[in-house]
């Protein structure tokens, strides 16, 4: 039995790799994805508490309580600028994950186009040699037929 080409365990380690670079996008894939959902459940709490403050518009409201809704404005806006951050950060992640992953493919297209020309030139070797053995064959029955 020959040996094994090295080439293919350079192979087997570069399908790791592939594999492990694309578990980790889908990971950051869908943290980007959680992300979005919480920033977006922020501005739909924000919308909805000026829906519900909008609906109190005409009515006798404390000075107290319009200072503490638009406090509460404010902390939602700076909550939904920290989000939009943290949103930001998971794209860039996301980003380096998907460029880690395409050089792994890369590099793994790249070992099996060296291992089919390997093969396409050892092919090319063993054609030859069974065209020799078969030109040899024919030689010497042509030799004996002529011998007799």
């Amino acid at each position: 039995m020959a040996n094994a080409d090295p080439l293919l365990l350079v192979l087997k380690l570069a399908n790791d790799a592939e594999e492990q670079a694309a578990l980790l996008l889908k990971s950051a894939q869908l943290e980007c994805q959680k992300r979005l959902n919480q920033l977006s459940a922020l501005n739909n709490y924000r919308l909805e508490y000026m829906k519900q403050m909008q609906s109190q518009q005409g009515q006798a409201i404390s000075a107290s309580h319009y200072h503490q809704f638009h406090r509460f404005i404010r902390q939602i806006d700076d909550a939904i600028t920290q989000q939009n951050r943290v949103v930001a950060d998971g794209e860039t992640q996301k980003e380096y994950r998907q460029q880690h992953w395409l050089e792994k493919q890369k590099k793994r297209k790249a070992v099996e186009l060296l291992l089919a020309s390997k093969e396409k030139k050892r092919q090319v070797v063993e054609q030859k040699r069974e065209q020799k053995m078969t030109d040899e064959f024919a030689s010497q029955q042509f030799y004996r037929r002529h011998q007799r």
